[in-house]
């Protein structure tokens, strides 16, 4: 029987195990591919200490046990070799039939990654700490808004979940509540108030240059529809003899592509009602369309309503521009200033107004093509202290109302009994 092989201390050495000359240890295994490999640590156990002068490192049986556990598990060894960017190029290279927009925000991520050191990182190496240092730093360094650094995290934390599920990695760091390591800055669109609305439209009707825009903003107060609804609606989409609005498709523009695309969730194609202010708006629109020559058509669709200065039909960023530049001149003219309004406060606006008139929640996420409930549902919760006193004196009215009509009928007011019934005289 061969003798046990012993270290410096008389400690019998597994196998695989060895000590080197100068005392440091050795453990050489077989990985998953077949490749002889080798770790080394000047400390056997976490007991034994390191030499003066020497880098300590995990204990050697320390390493042992994480590398027979992904042995064990079939974990690839270092990480399959693939650094972020290649792993965010291989995650992306997975997901086909996306939007135009959303394969935009991966062309971004992946310029990202190409230039910040972060993306050559080996993704084996790439521990908790060191993924919230890199989202700190593109905030607190590179100056990202919180809302970008989302969209970012949204494309690398699901590339990792990939590396986990193809058993590359055993964890995921990016695993984790943004919220707890980055600081919100994102500016909440709030809705405006109903004199707000009215002091901006009405400005809009009566300036020069602005009016012909008022009825495509009305609209948009008035019918809740994303920007890029309004702006791919063409003439099909309006049946003016039952006053309703077909919503099945918007319009985008990514880069210099402009193009259709379906509604931004399967909720969002909907048929909505005109009302009588609606209608007439439309139908000033309708009347006001250039007679062109040829039609502009982009994927098949045809008869837009509204056209820039180079007879193209108009997208989001008009709009956007058109309420920017009309905001300003506004608050350069009058001492009391507006907010920001934008295309999607109209949206919020719409909610809101409709969430403060007592609308039943599913209608009103109906009318806004929320495909989650919650969302709509969120709008009640920007209700504030006017609203509240606004609510509370409607009922006063009412039972004010109610008392009065007891009086004329001879009865005594509807007053509250103390086991909660109603005494009526």
């Amino acid at each position: 029987m061969s003798e046990k092989r012993r270290d410096s201390k008389n400690r019998i050495l597994r196998t695989g195990e060895s000590q080197e000359a100068d005392g440091r240890y050795k453990y050489r295994y077989i990985d998953a591919n077949g490749k002889r490999k080798s770790v080394y640590s000047w400390r056997l156990v976490a007991t034994d200490s390191v030499p003066y002068g020497k880098k300590d490192n995990a204990p050697l049986r320390d390493q042992e046990k994480l590398i027979n556990r992904d042995l064990d598990d079939m974990i690839v060894p270092d990480g399959g070799g693939l650094t972020v960017s290649q792993l965010v190029s291989k995650y992306i290279a997975t997901k086909t039939g996306v939007k135009h927009t959303t394969r935009a925000g991966y062309g971004t991520v992946m310029n990202l990654l190409e230039k910040d050191p972060f993306g050559e990182r080996r993704i084996d190496k790439v521990r908790l700490s060191d993924a919230k240092e890199w989202l700190i730093k593109l905030q607190q360094v590179d100056r990202k808004s919180y809302s970008a650094i989302h969209s970012i995290r949204g494309v690398v934390r699901p590339a990792f979940q990939l590396a986990v599920d193809d058993d590359i990695l055993r964890k995921n760091p990016f695993e984790f509540q943004l919220a707890t390591v980055l600081v919100n800055d994102a500016v909440t669109r709030e809705a405006i108030t109903k004199k707000q609305e009215k002091t901006f439209l009405e400005f809009i009707k009566n300036d020069a240059h602005y009016c012909k825009y008022y009825d495509g903003m009305y609209i948009l107060f008035k019918t809740g529809m994303r920007i890029s609804e309004f702006t791919g609606l063409t003439l099909k989409d309006l049946d003016m003899e039952n006053r309703t609005i077909n919503i099945d498709h918007q319009l985008q523009k990514t880069g210099t592509l402009v193009y259709i695309d379906t509604t931004k969730t399967y909720a969002g194609t909907r048929v909505i009602p005109m009302q009588d202010d609606v209608y007439e708006c439309f139908q000033n629109i309708i009347k006001a369309r250039p007679k062109l020559k040829v039609e502009p058509m982009i994927d098949g669709y045809s008869g837009f309503l509204c056209f820039d200065k180079d007879g193209k039909p108009m997208v989001a960023m008009h709009w956007e521009k058109y309420f920017q530049h009309a905001v300003q001149k506004y608050n350069r003219i009058y001492r009391i200033q507006l907010p920001k309004i934008t295309p999607h406060v109209c949206r919020h606006t719409y909610c809101s107004n409709m969430a403060k008139s007592g609308m039943n929640p599913k209608v009103l996420q109906y009318l806004m093509g929320h495909s989650d409930i919650s969302v709509t549902l969120n709008t009640y919760t920007h209700l504030k202290l006017d609203d509240a006193i606004e609510e509370v004196e409607k009922l006063a009215k009412k039972q004010a109302e109610a008392n009065e009509e007891f009086r004329h009928m001879g009865l005594k007011d509807d007053i509250p009994t103390k086991n909660g019934g109603r005494k009526l005289g």
